[in-house]
């Protein structure tokens, strides 16, 4: 449609075919895990605990995942994917494991929250523990809603909120500093290089003028030392703009605050948009059980769909994570690993001895398996070349079907 066109002009994710506007790739900041969690974030009244009750609600329901609630701000949410779906089908496996992705309900932040007012310290606690974030913008009127500063507009929002988390950022910046100084004064041979100052002066003045720090122009070296002094920054982490409109603009893919949210995360560090709805979401999900009716929801829908399975895909992709299978009669499995893990690394998902006692991994790619298997034998895959034999070097791919070699004869000392 022609709006979504213009959304598309306008760097905005749109809700139709071309899927979802990425952000930029970043330097690679924060923890080289694999059991990340992305946090929702957002001002009272925009939707944030409603989302996070959808997500969380979905994922109890996903019939054969085992599902675990943390606690009741800590959820995790499989992953849809549809080659996870097509192996689960072929093997018909007694357990099926999908990726998951870990998600907390931060508490609600207000103005003034860096030093304290609200849940300010409860806030900082569950920002510090994620290590991405959901920012939950409201763009829809509703007066049975109120808002917490009485009127609906989003740029103040996330001006408000960048403005705290920047503060914080300083707050905690001031002390790693601090005890630096300290350091120093009981051992002044521990004098750190110049560069270590350059850096120090160019965090402080960003945060001075509420950049966050992820928007940054850093070396590999500069990476390498702000995880090393700040690793705990708020504004290190990658975000991701879900605005939650009404359901009248989710359906005509078009509201008057697109273009300036758009305009002000450009200017602000950038970071993926996604468009949705709760009071659509909402709606679709309380005919579950309806099948006819669901379908009557959607067929008035001009072909959207819930957006709820891309905002768990970006948070997972925001995180640099990503997956391999292992597939078998017993349990189809998807092993969640960072990006650029190799191949013993990401054999250590499964077992620390995997890693430990590797010696070569057996692998082939989903999409040449799917196009060759002719069913659960892997011989016409070897018999046109696709079964490799891959060693400790190797840099593990989105997507491939692993099957681990590896000896362990004595214990680790």
């Amino acid at each position: 449609t022609e709006q979504s066109v213009q959304a598309e002009k306008k760097g905005m994710a749109t809700q139709g075919k071309k899927g979802i506007v990425e952000a930029p790739a970043a330097p690679r900041f924060g923890r080289i895990r694999s059991n990340l969690k992305m946090g929702i974030l957002g001002l009272p009244n925009v939707g944030k605990s409603s989302l996070f009750n959808l997500l969380t609600e979905q994922s109890v329901q996903a019939e054969n995942y085992p599902f675990c609630t943390i606690d009741p701000n800590e959820s995790r949410c499989p992953v849809p994917d549809q080659r996870f779906k097509w192996l689960c089908e072929l093997w018909e496996p007694a357990s099926i494991v999908p990726a998951y992705l870990h998600v907390t309900d931060i508490a609600g932040l207000i103005r003034g929250a860096h030093e304290g007012a609200g849940l300010g310290n409860a806030f900082l606690s569950h920002i510090q523990a994620v290590d991405g974030l959901y920012h939950v913008v409201r763009a829809f009127e509703n007066p049975e809603v109120v808002h917490v500063e009485d009127s609906v507009d989003p740029i103040r929002d996330m001006d408000t909120i960048m403005f705290e988390l920047c503060r914080k950022d300083a707050n905690y910046v001031a002390s790693c500093i601090a005890r630096q100084e300290a350091d120093l004064k009981r051992d002044p041979k521990k004098k750190p290089p110049p560069a270590y100052y350059a850096l120090v002066d160019k965090i402080q003045n960003m945060l001075d003028n509420n950049i966050p720090l992820r928007s940054g122009d850093w070396s590999i070296d500069d990476v390498a030392r702000i995880n090393d002094i700040i690793p705990q920054a708020i504004t290190l982490k990658p975000i991701v703009y879900l605005v939650n409109v009404d359901k009248r603009s989710f359906l005509r893919k078009s509201n008057k605050w697109y273009a300036p949210i758009n305009e002000w995360v450009k200017t602000h560090g950038g970071g993926t948009i996604i468009p949705f709805s709760v009071e659509w979401e909402q709606e679709l999900w309380a005919l579950r059980e309806n099948p006819e009716a669901k379908e009557a929801f959607l067929a008035d829908a001009n072909g959207l769909k819930s957006v709820l399975p891309r905002i768990v895909k970006v948070g997972y992709n925001v995180l640099s994570l990503i997956y391999y299978f292992t597939a078998g009669e017993d349990e189809v499995r998807a092993w969640t690993i960072p990006s650029g893990a190799t191949a013993p690394e990401a054999a250590g998902a499964i077992h620390s001895d995997f890693e430990r006692g590797f010696i070569k991994a057996e692998v082939v790619a989903f999409d040449d398996f799917k196009q060759l298997a002719t069913g659960k034998s892997m011989a016409p895959i070897k018999a046109a070349g696709k079964y490799r034999q891959e060693g400790k070097t190797y840099i593990v791919n989105d997507g491939d079907i692993i099957h681990f070699m590896f000896n362990v004869t004595a214990k680790k000392k």
